[in-house]
């Protein structure tokens, strides 16, 4: 394990570990709440990090080993966004608790697990405008993208 990849990992579970406490700490009124971005309930978009966000951890693996990535597009990705958040749409706080801890494990153990140069191996990714590494994918779709979505979630419950 290298201290980068170690500190990618720590910045993953730290984060994790605060969504899974705002969960946690929802009222029933509070995981119904409408997010004034998406326009999904807290608890929706709660299993979007979860399920959606922690994915990215597909498209690090497939970098690392030299895979070609997926060609999605934008509208793709909020199609399936969209679609994700219709299918799940009366999922339970227990439910999301469980998939945040299984999924955010899984990508904080991967992370904690690479060296310095498969965190900086790149692979073309057309969402990102072009090539990206392993740890800015990471970086960006957990922590930023995955970060505004949770900043919506307690804006939502301040409401």
């Amino acid at each position: 394990m290298s201290e980068q990849s170690k500190d990618l990992a720590n910045r993953l579970r730290a984060f994790n570990e605060e969504v899974i406490s705002f969960v946690r700490n929802c009222t029933g009124e509070d995981w119904g709440r409408v997010c004034p971005w998406e326009e999904w309930p807290v608890g929706v978009v709660a299993r979007h990090i979860g399920a959606g966000h922690y994915q990215a951890v597909a498209l690090a693996r497939a970098i690392v080993a030299g895979e070609k990535l997926p060609e999605l597009g934008m509208d793709e990705v909020t199609r399936m966004a969209n679609e994700h958040a219709r299918e799940h749409a009366g999922c339970s706080r227990e439910e999301v608790m469980d998939l945040l801890r299984e999924t955010g494990r899984e990508a904080a153990d991967y992370v904690a697990g690479l060296s310095d140069e498969e965190l900086d191996r790149t692979g073309t990714l057309a969402l990102a405008g072009g090539e990206i590494s392993v740890r800015r994918l990471l970086e960006n779709v957990i922590l930023l993208s995955g970060g505004r979505h949770f900043a919506n979630m307690k804006e939502a419950v301040r409401r």
